[in-house]
């Protein structure tokens, strides 16, 4: 019986030198296609580094001081806050928009203003613009002190008094008999509770303190407490009694002693006075 010899597989030819030459130049290309790009990611990077800040400080790049819009200034405030705060903070020129802290440094730059009482929003634009809301505080009171007055707020923040006039300083409730001197600067606490109490009680009387012709605000002590009156025309006294919020057993609330108070407008006040700590009154 003949037995089929077995084939052996055929071999692949060995490949000739053109063919090779061929496939050596395919993987060459496909290496140097390689390094080229990887060279170019390095080269970027370099390149960033080295002139990063000149591009961010590009033309179109940069925030001008007069493309930033603030908003919410108050219609009491005389002061430039925009030009003073930026200047303040020495960002009062041109800056660059690549900047990734930019937003929070200008929120910074307005929150520390006297007249900013909190920064709402920063907006950032391109090409370069920027808007800015803020809260001003608002004036009510103003502190008798050796050579002058001092305007505070609600909350006894110390004013920029430079920005009013004789006349309008005189459209504000004023507190006297106040020892104390400001604790810190311009946008900070006066440091002092009488004044706290005082610039509370100013707050709540607002634009009645006018209509009423009151002349002054101060602190009486009586028995150890201290009370507060509102002196009139004519020396004539209404006895405010305690700051809002400091009331006694029985005290009407700083709310009640401002409705009476806005009652009195337009009539002259009693001879003996007026005292709207007894409810009712």
């Amino acid at each position: 019986m003949n037995v089929p010899q077995r084939r052996k597989p055929a071999s692949e030819p060995a490949p000739s030198g053109s063919a090779l030459a061929a496939f050596l130049g395919r993987r060459r290309t496909g290496l140097l296609a390689g390094a080229v790009v990887l060279a170019a990611i390095v080269g970027v990077g370099w390149l960033w580094r080295q002139y990063g800040d000149v591009v961010g400080w590009a033309g179109d790049n940069l925030l001008e001081p007069a493309e930033i819009d603030v908003r919410g200034v108050a219609p009491w405030v005389r002061a430039d806050i925009k030009t003073e705060a930026l200047k303040a903070a020495s960002l009062d020129r041109g800056l660059p928009l690549t900047d990734p802290d930019l937003a929070n440094r200008l929120a910074r730059a307005f929150d520390t203003h006297p007249w900013v009482k909190r920064v709402i929003d920063v907006r950032l634009v391109h090409p370069p613009a920027a808007t800015i809301e803020i809260v001003c505080r608002e004036p009510a009171a103003m502190v008798a002190v050796r050579g002058g007055l001092l305007a505070v707020d609600a909350e006894s923040v110390v004013l920029p008094s430079d920005d009013f006039s004789a006349d309008i300083a005189a459209e504000y409730p004023r507190l006297t008999g106040i020892d104390s001197s400001p604790q810190g600067p311009e946008g900070s606490r006066w440091g002092d509770v009488v004044v706290e109490e005082g610039a509370a009680i100013a707050s709540v009387i607002g634009p009645d303190w006018k209509a009423l012709g009151l002349v002054e605000c101060k602190p009486v002590i009586a028995a150890g407490v201290r009370r507060w009156d509102l002196i009139g025309p004519d020396a004539k006294t209404i006895r405010f009694g305690s700051a809002p919020g400091h009331e006694g057993a029985g005290e009407p609330s700083a709310a009640l002693k401002a409705a009476a108070l806005r009652a009195l407008v337009g009539h002259p006040l009693p001879d003996a006075g007026v005292d709207l700590t007894t409810p009712g009154s």
